[in-house]
Formats: C-alpha cells, structure tokens, sequence
C-alpha cells in the first residue's frame, strides 16, 4: 500500500487577478505561499519518499515551499505532462469578463467541459491524453512499488488524473473544482487500485 497525494499549486498573481493562465508563468502570491505552506502541514503524518511537478514556476514553488515546511528535500521529478491546460487564445484574459461575453452555461461549458475546443489551446480531454499516460509510465511504477509520491500541478492537470483514478464520466468531469492548495490523498494497493481518497482544504491568510 502506497500513498499518492496531489496538490493543487498555491494561488499564483494571475489566480489573484481572475486572468486565465494556461501555459504562462506567474509565481505565487503571497497567499498561494501561504497556502502552500498549511497544505505542508497537513501531510506531516506521511512521509513521501519522492516528488512529481510540472514544469511550471507556480508548481514547482508550491513543492519547495511544502518542502519546507516538512523539513525535506525529495528527488523530484519535472515533466510539462503534468502542465495546466493550454488555453489558447483566452490566455491573459479575464476569467469574469469571458463570463459575461459567453454566458454562465458556456462559460462553464468552456473552462470544465471534456472536449469544448479553444482556438489554439486545449480541450481537457488532450490533457488527460499526456498526463494519464505519464502518470501510468512514470509514477504508478513507483506507487506500485510501495512509494509515497507527491505531485504538484495544476487545476485541469489533476482534473485530468482525478478523473482517472475516479473513474468519472466524460460528462460528470464537468463539475470536478479543484481549489488552489487543495490537497487530494489517496491509497493506492500493490496492484495500482485506488483503495482509499481523502481532500484535504487549507483556509487562506
């Protein structure tokens, strides 16, 4: 039986701001450093023996900061699989004034839909299809193995996986939220099957 816990990054300056980021690269805010921090203290019952993030600055601070707090240094490994979905065109703009343009239903539509295209981005469905064949190549191996990981990524990257590991419906996936510095544990058996899952909420500063 191993442990794979999945954090959500910390609030990042563009998260505070309402601003669709995508493939852009903000750092935290202070208070997604804050959040990154208390999600630490919230796994100071598990050891992990070893770290997974995207390539992304607002994952990886997010890592580091909980580090800290643990009192750890894990091997860690960095792969753009486990990046926040492209989102194209949108990138940079306002999340609430794309809302009023689209209306609540499409808008919804557009940010958690399983396959709602963007003009130069990507639907969640090409998330899933580079972030669940690294999870089953690169991490599951490890899990398998009896080790703790520890992931650090992103709103739609973990959407992705959750729906995975879930098993959650293309049209069910549509009311998944992942809030930032949310934490997301599970228990894994030797066979790769989830046996157990529990979240985990930091409260902001």
């Amino acid at each position: 039986m191993a442990i794979g816990a999945l954090i959500r990054h910390g609030e990042s300056t563009w998260n505070a701001r309402g601003i669709w980021t995508g493939w852009e690269n903000p750092p935290l805010s202070q208070n997604g450093i804050g959040e990154a921090r208390q999600a630490g203290k919230l796994l100071k019952d598990i050891k992990f023996d070893l770290a997974y993030t995207s390539s992304l600055i607002r994952a990886k601070q997010t890592l580091e900061e909980m580090e800290r707090v643990l009192g750890v240094n894990l091997e860690t490994f960095e792969n753009s699989a486990l990046n926040e979905r492209n989102y194209g065109t949108y990138t940079g703009k306002n999340k609430w004034e794309i809302l009023k343009e689209l209306g609540e239903k499409r808008f919804k539509k557009l940010r958690r839909g399983w396959n709602v295209a963007i003009p130069n981005g990507e639907t969640l469905k090409d998330v899933y299809g580079r972030v669940v064949p690294y999870y089953e190549s690169e991490i599951l191996p490890k899990v398998k193995a009896g080790k703790n990981v520890l992931i650090s990524a992103h709103g739609n990257s973990l959407r992705a996986l959750v729906k995975y590991l879930d098993g959650i419906s293309d049209s069910d996936v549509e009311n998944l939220e992942i809030s930032t510095g949310e934490l997301i544990i599970y228990r894994i058996d030797n066979n790769g099957k989830v046996v157990s899952k529990e979240i985990r909420h930091t409260t902001t500063i």
